[in-house]
């Protein structure tokens, strides 16, 4: 499902969706879960073109994540995190590991592609040769 021509909205959903089962998990279960929202955000990043791109959709698919925060199902604030400029502050921060894991599946796809590339490359190589 291609909404336009570079991103990948079905990568892009389903990551949302894998990051909130997670977080929903967690809560429900145990807090170990908490950490493999990650893997939703890693796959919506590393379903797009580019490296700007899965950043990009990195941050999108964590929005579900700050609203199950503000919901309490990451726990209870107090103190500063309950100001505006808390709850923007834990919003920005959300946003920005989104981004950075997002940035990381991108990386990785990208390296993974060249590492492909190389060894046709090299696969090549030896295919014309004659054999004494």
């Amino acid at each position: 499902m291609k909404f336009l021509p570079d991103i990948d909205v079905k990568a892009l959903i389903f990551g949302a969706a894998i990051a909130a089962a997670f977080i929903l998990f967690g809560w429900q279960f145990n807090d170990w879960l908490y950490p493999f929202a990650a893997i939703g955000l890693l796959y919506a990043g590393y379903a797009q073109k580019n490296i700007k791109l899965g950043t990009i959709m990195g941050a999108l698919a964590s929005t579900p994540i700050i609203v199950l925060t503000f919901q309490g199902y990451m726990g209870t604030f107090d103190g500063f995190f309950l100001t505006e400029t808390g709850i923007l502050s834990v919003t920005v921060i959300i946003l920005l590991v989104g981004a950075f894991i997002g940035f990381v599946g991108a990386w990785a796809k990208r390296d993974r592609v060249r590492a492909l590339e190389e060894y046709e490359k090299k696969q090549k190589i030896g295919k014309n040769k004659k054999k004494k």
